[in-house]
């Protein structure tokens, strides 16, 4: 029986196919996102921005304003040891990311909160009396 390959232009060269379905590498390479993925809810008395960050600690999360800009980081360190010195195999994780959402003058920055739940961290932004109740209107392209 005689099995096909598809040839490669650069046989030295990784494949991005084989690097998907390789779970020791996929993961871990620099073109893929570190950035967790972000939701932001608008309600009529506040925004909400939502990221996704599941395996995290609430101790590992930073949460700043300053000047209007919203910046939301997060730092993990991990490091697996076996006490078996002939291992094959030992892991070390480094996990962080850096998000920072430039906010509206209708947000009351004294009142934002945040939590953490369930992999989600929440930060709820209020808006000032005057903004609520504020509907946004969608324009229609032509």
């Amino acid at each position: 029986m005689t099995t096909l390959e598809k040839p490669i232009p650069m046989p030295h060269a990784p494949s991005l196919f084989n690097d998907f379905f390789d779970d020791d590498t996929f993961f871990n390479k620099s073109w893929f996102s570190k950035l967790p993925a972000a939701n932001i809810i608008e309600y009529e008395n506040n925004l909400t921005v939502e990221l996704a960050v599941p395996g995290m600690l609430k101790k590992d999360f930073h949460v700043d304003l300053e000047n209007g800009l919203l910046t939301i980081s997060c730092e993990k360190k991990e490091e697996t040891f076996e006490n078996n010195m002939h291992y094959t195999r030992k892991e070390f994780s480094y996990n962080t990311f850096n998000r920072n959402f430039r906010l509206p003058d209708y947000v009351d920055m004294d009142n934002i909160e945040a939590n953490y739940t369930d992999g989600i961290l929440r930060v709820m932004l209020p808006k000032k009396e005057e903004a609520r109740g504020i509907i946004r209107k969608e324009i229609v392209i032509k």
